[in-house]
């Protein structure tokens, strides 16, 4: 298991956390941890079996409508 944490801006309710985790697990992450900081740069911790590409993060973090930090 792979585990990282990621910063990401823009998130600001529960529905950010759900888009994100869901674009995550898309690409592969198991588990998904928002410690959520609104108007702030929220701590995402990712899981996975396999380490995700970063390109792939940034993607699936654009994709969801927000920024990696």
């Amino acid at each position: 298991m792979t585990t990282i944490d990621l910063g990401v801006k823009g998130m600001t309710c529960g529905h950010c956390v759900h888009a994100v985790t869901e674009e995550l697990q898309a690409i592969g992450a198991s588990q998904v941890d928002v410690d959520l900081q609104q108007g702030g740069v929220s701590t995402v911790t990712v899981t996975s079996a396999d380490p995700l590409p970063q390109d792939a993060i940034a993607a699936a973090i654009d994709e969801a409508g927000y920024e990696l930090a």
